[in-house]
């Protein structure tokens, strides 16, 4: 199909092309800010997909390489995109690229084996079907780009290298030094200055219950006193029925599935996140997976909490003959340890070791172990 070559089509190549580089240099950002999460992604993507018999088990290990590999290539095509470098090229990456994100979100919205694609990381989320409509209306300029990837086409070889290496060069750099650090923009929950737990006394727990009207559908949700004196009326009892209900507790740790079990399996994050103390959490989401590196970094920061009167907990999501082996191998047998879903201390730091410092239910400082200053 050849296109015209007037200033009209020139000008929706243009568009596109700024409009689809432009979702991908956000794409890639707010993934590049934390690669390590993109790879929790791929790994949960691995596991839960399988094609026949085949699964992706095996590729595991390979899930932080190819994370860095997916946003450096979106990185740059954003890049080349705006830039118009290699347009031809460019074009076609583009629409393999889209090909791919749309068949994938197609799949993972019919199964939703993964209930978050991560196509925005933690700055953005989407559910499944939302995902796969947005790649749909990517897919439109995309199309174009591809059609129209002849136009005023020039050759600008020099030019085009250097804006692609950097491009390159540009987010391997950014995205390693995140990889070696917690992410320099933090989208979580657990993000440095946030309160995670309210303290205040005062404020009560509030239980909310949703009526649908049985004549008009219309939902509207109540507070159970509201609900009560309504419920006095027995006509609106009958035009009324029940949907759902869910309690709001100004107490509970705004951070989703987070827990502090003991071995008897009781759960003292409550107590723990809103001590008035200062606290030192040692995160180790797979503690066998701990370096020597992480060792000294334990060691140095218990010193230093110890040396400055702050408690210090373990928690982590290994088995508990696991961790007390760690614990025993390294003399650090004396600090108290927890467990908690491996997705939720992930959510708290990304480094394996990580450490959490926190007073009042606020959190005042995340570190990675690398960036810990050790006795080496």
């Amino acid at each position: 199909m050849k296109i015209k070559d007037n200033k009209l089509n020139w000008s929706l190549n243009v568009a596109a092309r700024l409009f689809v580089g432009a979702v991908f240099l956000f794409s890639s950002f707010v993934k590049g800010v934390d690669p390590m999460g993109t790879s929790f992604k791929i790994t949960e993507y691995m596991t839960a997909w399988s094609i026949g018999g085949m699964t992706f088990e095996w590729a595991v290990p390979m899930a932080t390489f190819l994370s860095m590999l997916l946003i450096v290539m979106e990185f740059t095509v954003g890049v080349m995109l705006i830039m118009g470098s290699f347009r031809r090229l460019t074009s076609w990456l583009l629409i393999a690229m889209m090909a791919f994100f749309t068949v994938s979100t197609l799949i993972d919205a019919l199964t939703n084996k993964v209930t978050d694609c991560g196509c925005f990381g933690d700055a953005v989320k989407l559910t499944n079907w939302q995902t796969f409509w947005k790649n749909v209306v990517l897919d439109v300029p995309a199309v174009w780009i591809v059609l129209t990837n002849k136009l005023r086409l020039k050759r600008r070889f020099e030019r085009d290298i250097l804006t692609t290496g950097f491009a390159v060069v540009a987010m391997v750099i950014f995205g390693v030094y995140n990889i070696n650090h917690e992410p320099c923009i933090d989208f979580r929950a657990w993000k440095v200055g946030n309160q995670m737990i309210d303290l205040d006394d005062t404020l009560e727990v509030k239980s909310y219950v949703t009526y649908r009207n049985v004549k008009t559908g219309e939902e509207e949700e109540f507070e159970s006193s509201e609900l009560m004196a309504k419920m006095e009326d027995p006509a609106w009892e009958q035009e009324w029925e029940w949907v759902s209900s869910r309690v709001e507790d100004p107490h509970e740790i705004k951070a989703d599935g987070f827990s502090m079990l003991d071995l008897d399996m009781e759960d003292h994050a409550r107590d723990y996140i809103g001590s008035e103390d200062t606290l030192l959490i040692i995160t180790a989401h797979h503690i066998g997976k701990v370096t020597a590196e992480g060792v000294a970094a334990i060691r140095a920061m218990v010193e230093k909490a110890e040396d400055n009167g702050v408690q210090v907990v373990l928690l982590t999501a290994s088995l508990p003959e696991e961790c007390e082996d760690f614990l025993y191998a390294n003399d650090l047998s004396n600090i108290d340890y927890y467990f908690a879903d491996a997705t939720a201390i992930e959510t708290m730091t990304r480094s394996n070791p990580g450490f959490v410092l926190m007073q009042g239910g606020r959190v005042l400082s995340k570190t990675h172990y690398k960036s810990v200053e050790t006795n080496k």
